[in-house]
């Protein structure tokens, strides 16, 4: 990822769009084909000179264009005929942001395959559903993966859509009118370039489509903060049902040497917040002056490299995290039961309208004994056996087929079957 950010491939890229447009316009007898032939043969850019040149330009187009003029020689006069920097700018940012999108889908490919193996791997291993932080109903830990593997699915669709949106170039002009360069020129360079040509621009590309791409990249870090946050919270000692893996001589803390800390998940907690940071700031970058101004160039020279390098780490270090996950299938039947019992309220709370009593009458006494539970700390299926109300309506085998979790799971493998299809 981080080479598709360097200065060569980017000059690479506006010498690819320069030679292009002077194809086009040879095409049309606007450049002799001598010319070209020379330019194609002699064309190339030192970085270090461009550099150089810089210094005194205070304009890296032109100073590209100098460097590589420099090589060219007269014939460099044909470069950038009718054309405006952001011609080069965007068209070439186009190029670039598609590249690393190609590298956050193969990203997004090998996460998907992990969460996928986990899903399946613990499709039965069952622990306590949470609302609140608080216990509710049972659920299985491949449940929980399946749900993040459907949201990363979303997110992979996401970004595919965020490429195309972004495979946007233009070479239209100062302002976009085409004054002094043929529409035909922009649609064969877009068409050799594998873009499409923006219907209308102003001197740039407009920003929104920018703000599509990086809040699509924001929102797929901000799931990775969502699925860490979990693994934080199971990690914690208390729960202790999933833990990241923890590698031979690694420590956890300079003074406790017992500590095991979910630092992975914390670190993608962390970075995830930096990623929305660049959402806000593409967003901001929509807004210019009439038919553009320079104010989004400072920050997409940031945010470009930054977020798509970034969030190449952290779907990496999350798809690691994913498959050394350590889960602790015991522990998840031990908290389960932790409760005494009033995790099968709802069960209990059915059986009893089903045989008549209202369901607000079937409530106060489901929920009465389930406090009961709570505060005394008496197994809730026991003080239901006990309760005159409970047993005038339920006999004890029908109580029993009320504690029995295998109910919470019926529908399982059809949840499956609808996020994996038949394999799973």
């Amino acid at each position: 990822m981080t080479a598709i950010w360097s200065p060569e491939n980017r000059y690479r890229k506006w010498l690819d769009i320069e030679i292009l447009a002077c194809e086009a316009m040879a095409e049309r007898g606007e450049i002799p084909l001598a010319s070209l032939k020379n330019i194609r043969e002699r064309a190339g850019f030192d970085v270090n000179r461009i550099d150089e040149i810089e210094k005194t330009t205070k304009h890296d187009v032109i100073a590209f264009l100098t460097s590589v003029t420099e090589k060219v020689g007269e014939d460099g006069r044909f470069l950038h005929r009718g054309m405006t920097s952001s011609d080069v700018l965007d068209t070439s940012l186009a190029l670039l942001l598609r590249e690393a999108a190609d590298i956050l889908i193969e990203d997004l490919d090998a996460l998907l395959a992990a969460l996928k193996k986990k899903a399946i791997d613990h499709k039965n291993t069952i622990m306590i559903g949470r609302s609140h932080g608080i216990h509710a109903e049972p659920i299985t830990f491949g449940l929980k993966m399946a749900i993040w593997y459907s949201e990363m699915e979303r997110n992979r669709e996401r970004m595919i859509r965020a490429r195309e949106t972004i495979s946007t170039g233009k070479l239209s002009g100062a302002v976009g009118t085409f004054s002094f360069i043929d529409p035909g020129i922009e649609t064969y360079v877009c068409r050799r370039l594998g873009l499409r040509p923006a219907p209308v621009s102003s001197q740039i590309v407009q920003r929104d489509r920018h703000a599509e791409y990086f809040t699509t990249l924001a929102i797929i870090a901000s799931s990775l903060d969502k699925f860490s946050q979990e693994i934080r919270l199971l990690q914690r000692t208390e729960v202790r049902e999933a833990e990241e893996y923890f590698s031979p001589g690694q420590k956890g803390s300079s003074a406790m040497p017992h500590k095991r800390n979910p630092v992975l998940s914390e670190n993608l907690s962390g970075l995830s917040r930096l990623m929305r940071s660049y959402a806000l700031s593409a967003f901001e970058d929509i807004a210019l002056w009439h038919e553009r101004d320079i104010s989004h160039s400072s920050v997409e020279r940031i945010i470009g490299p930054d977020a798509t390098i970034l969030l190449d780490f952290m779907l990496t270090r999350f798809t690691g995290l994913i498959s050394q996950l350590v889960i602790y299938p015991e522990k998840m039947l031990e908290n389960l039961q932790m409760t005494k019992g009033v995790i099968f309220s709802q069960m209990v709370l059915l059986k009893l309208i089903e045989q008549g009593i209202s369901r607000e009458g079937a409530y106060a006494i489901v929920q009465r004994n389930a406090m009961r539970s709570w505060q005394e700390g008496i197994e809730f299926r026991e003080l239901l056996l006990r309760d005159e109300e409970v047993i005038a309506k339920l006999k004890p085998e029908d109580l029993a087929n009320a504690f029995k979790v295998e109910k919470f799971l019926t529908h399982v493998d059809f949840i499956f079957k609808r996020v994996f299809g038949e394999e799973a």
